[in-house]
């Protein structure tokens, strides 16, 4: 299965979870890693729509790989949404380039899963959380697959981020 990783995180120099994880995807076969902000910076309006879009062409699934920003996607992963995913190439009658292919969102949170229960703070689950993503993933055509979630990623030991590499390696296996 060809597999696009779509990578975000607003301070790569502060990303030790994603950083770990987009390293173990960059060593899996059939699988193309695109780092948002290695190549474009911060600057959402510096978004190469055309390679983008290329780069989903031919793939079977697409991977957002992110930190959960103010329960959020990252402000560039967001951007790629809304230039990238637009009316036309994946939206509208004819825009099908996204139809049939499988989503897959890799994210982590730095509180605990009990934050992200109907018990802990937030009062909402991850995949509540998440819903949007899931929203738009269907109107795409797209098949919107059980998002991988780690939590406590915030300074993650060691062997807590080799247990998440495992699991994506795992996820990704499928």
């Amino acid at each position: 299965m060809k597999t696009l990783v779509i990578v975000s995180h607003p301070y790569p120099d502060h990303s030790t979870a994603i950083k770990s994880l987009e390293n173990t995807a960059k060593t899996l076969p059939d699988i193309t890693v695109r780092n948002l902000e290695s190549l474009y910076g911060n600057d959402i309006n510096k978004l190469n729509v055309t390679a983008e879009q290329a780069a989903c062409e031919g793939m079977d699934r697409i991977v957002f790989m992110f930190p959960i920003h103010w329960f959020n996607l990252t402000p560039m992963l967001k951007a790629y949404l809304n230039e990238v995913w637009t009316y036309g190439w994946a939206f509208g009658p004819e825009g099908n380039a996204l139809k049939n292919k499988e989503l897959l969102l890799v994210t982590t949170a730095g509180a605990t899963e009990h934050t992200y229960s109907q018990a802990g703070l937030i009062q909402s689950t991850i995949e509540e959380v998440l819903t949007p993503m899931k929203a738009s993933a269907l109107y795409v055509g797209m098949t919107y697959l059980q998002p991988l979630a780690f939590f406590e990623a915030r300074d993650a030991a060691k062997e807590a981020l080799s247990g998440f590499s495992a699991k994506l390696v795992e996820r990704l296996a499928k």
